[in-house]
């Protein structure tokens, strides 16, 4: 499965001139937490949230007894003083290409601690946006979507093996494929690509048995 498949194509977004003010009552009224920052081309110039808007109510640190007696007083962080998007907005911001398998945003969610990811073509142009309910959403495929993905796209389109050559069967998320004899490299690799098919529980690959 794609990131295509599964991500929203009618983004809010803001440009780098937004005030965060209306920053923060787009997020409050369509109640999510972060949108693409843009230019008039579309290109994705990096993405505000709420963690951005939040940088503004936070206090400065105490001072401690030795800083008040040298005067010494805390900077203000760039994103504290920050009123338009532009200048608030985490950037480069992280992006994806929607022809790449959702496995792969779920990866960098996880590593980036991200919640959504803006999808862009070769350009860097927004065509859509990818978030964590996306995903979850994605896992819950049923039995028959998943054996549909496994043997087109697992099997013919990606590994290039004939789907009439293997037996799948789905139960409840847990998959178990008979076949031709695989060399082991090949059956560990088969299990490593089924295990990323959304909704996937658990791989079991064995050869078919002999009648």
């Amino acid at each position: 499965m794609r990131i295509a498949d599964i991500m929203t194509t009618e983004v809010l977004t803001v440009t780098p001139d937004t005030s965060l003010k209306a920053v923060a009552e787009l997020l409050a009224e369509r109640r999510i937490s972060g949108a693409p920052v843009v230019d008039t081309d579309g290109h994705v110039l990096g993405v505000v949230s709420e963690a951005d808007i939040l940088a503004k109510e936070r206090r400065p640190r105490p001072q401690n007894r030795m800083e008040r007696f040298l005067g010494y007083h805390e900077p203000v962080s760039a994103k504290a003083a920050a009123r338009t998007a532009g200048e608030a907005m985490t950037s480069p911001a992280v992006t994806v290409a929607p022809d790449r398998r959702v496995d792969a945003a779920a990866a960098i969610m996880l590593d980036r601690q991200i919640n959504r990811i803006p999808v862009v073509d070769r350009t860097g142009v927004l065509v859509g946006l990818v978030t964590r309910a996306d995903l979850v959403r994605a896992f819950v495929h049923d039995d028959v979507q998943i054996t549909a993905e496994i043997r087109d796209g697992v099997l013919l389109h990606e590994l290039w093996l004939d789907p009439k050559e293997f037996d799948v069967e789905v139960a409840g998320g847990e998959v178990t494929v008979s076949g031709r004899t695989l060399s082991d490299d090949e059956r560990e690799l088969l299990v490593r690509r089924i295990a990323l098919v959304p909704g996937v529980v658990a791989v079991e690959v064995r050869e078919r048995a002999l009648v």
